[in-house]
């Protein structure tokens, strides 16, 4: 008889929760074991920083009966911390070994922390989990002052629910603008603007020299220019880093995160990464990327997904991302460069416009939008086709989109 096929998810985040259920939907009918450092089922994590004062912000990405009715095992609180291939076995936290013919690392990314004097003290906080999410929503709730250290997507989205929520609200971002590493200056500017026109207090250039407190609370945070910003709570907000050890640790090619090819498959044939932790090379792109996205978690668990069940893994998608912030949808798509211009549709006073960002050929590499969903669509569709535009067109809100199209 031959031996069943036992595919071991390590990570039950966005990535590896879907991968289970793409596997069962493709009717893949060996055994599926899912490990989890947390306690919980897979959620969905955009509600953490977009919806985190809602009563119902927990979501989960699937039914808790989902797992035992489609034989997915469960083994949550339990992380794995060792990978023997020479075996194909794990050693979870808990001493358990369990052994694999697929091996999928789906570990994600967890946020940067500070080293500063005072980064230890209660009421300073990072955003990933569901634990996090929870402090944050007991603490906005109260109405305490909140500040927040780095101005990039979540930061600026926790701004938005906190100042909607009556907080008073700090972001410290030590470049010259926020979005610096993510965003055009041109979106950066007018998210800035329509931020402190409701009351966001947005600190540019600002360096954190140390985190005050009393009996062991937070109180303020110390600029390196002598600026206290009075608050109740901290949320530290300065990207994240791959959680790779694991594969660095397994001797698997790691830079800056898993490297993986276009189908998700590491250096060891038997071991795959899907998610945040991986390192890959983009069709779409030409180039080697770490994606932090729900779109890139979803495409790369389709391609693990299609090699374990023997299928044609899926085509790249053009990159996109998306953030909520007060009234204002936003999407993304593509990926910004220092050789393109970009091109103004719409009238970002009006909070409804898009910015095509145009290479030398006339062919646009990216979009961001703003409460405009058809020049998201259109604008996407350009990227995947390069396709060459008229940018006179394009700047004309009154042309319609496909006649920008030469």
């Amino acid at each position: 008889m031959a031996e069943t096929h036992t595919v071991l998810i390590v990570g039950a985040g966005h990535a590896g929760g879907t991968l289970a259920g793409l596997l069962r939907q493709q009717k893949f009918d060996g055994r599926i074991i899912m490990c989890g450092k947390e306690p919980h089922l897979p959620y969905h994590r955009p509600p953490l920083s977009k919806k985190y004062t809602d009563d119902e912000f927990v979501q989960w990405l699937k039914p808790e009966s989902f797992y035992a009715d489609n034989a997915i095992d469960t083994h949550l609180d339990d992380p794995v911390v060792r990978i023997d291939r020479s075996t194909r076995t794990v050693t979870t936290r808990s001493g358990h070994n369990i052994g694999y013919t697929t091996l999928v690392l789906a570990t994600g990314a967890e946020p940067r922390t500070l080293t500063l004097p005072g980064s230890d003290l209660e009421g300073v906080l990072s955003l990933r989990t569901l634990s996090d999410a929870h402090q944050l929503r007991t603490a906005v709730q109260t109405g305490v002052a909140l500040a927040i250290i780095g101005g990039g997507y979540v930061g600026l989205e926790v701004a938005a629910s906190a100042r909607a929520n009556g907080c008073a609200v700090t972001v410290i971002e030590r470049e010259d603008r926020v979005l610096a590493r993510v965003a055009s200056t041109e979106l950066s500017a007018a998210l800035t603007e329509f931020h402190r026109n409701r009351g966001t207090h947005i600190l540019t250039e600002a360096k954190v020299q140390e985190i005050h407190g009393t009996d062991g609370r937070v109180t303020s945070v110390l600029l390196a220019d002598g600026t206290e910003v009075p608050c109740g709570i901290v949320l530290v907000g300065i990207g994240a880093i791959p959680n790779d050890a694991l594969g660095r640790d397994a001797g698997l090619n790691c830079v800056t995160g898993i490297v993986v090819d276009g189908a998700a498959r590491t250096s060891d044939p038997h071991i795959l990464a899907i998610g945040d932790v991986t390192y890959r090379l983009h069709d779409t792109l030409g180039t080697m990327v770490r994606l932090e996205s729900i779109p890139s978690a979803v495409e790369q668990a389709k391609q693990a997904a299609a090699v374990i069940t023997g299928t044609t893994p899926p085509s790249h998608e053009v990159p996109w991302f998306w953030s909520d912030q007060f009234d204002l949808k936003m999407k993304m798509a593509g990926m910004i460069n220092p050789d393109t211009r970009a091109v103004l549709r719409g009238d970002p006073s009006n909070t409804t416009f898009s910015l095509f960002h145009v290479d030398t050929d006339g062919i646009p590499v990216a979009v961001e939008t703003v409460n405009a969903a058809a020049e998201f669509m259109a604008g996407k569709k350009f990227i995947g086709n390069r396709t060459r535009v008229d940018t006179d067109a394009l700047a004309d809100p009154t042309v319609p989109l496909r006649e920008a199209v030469l």
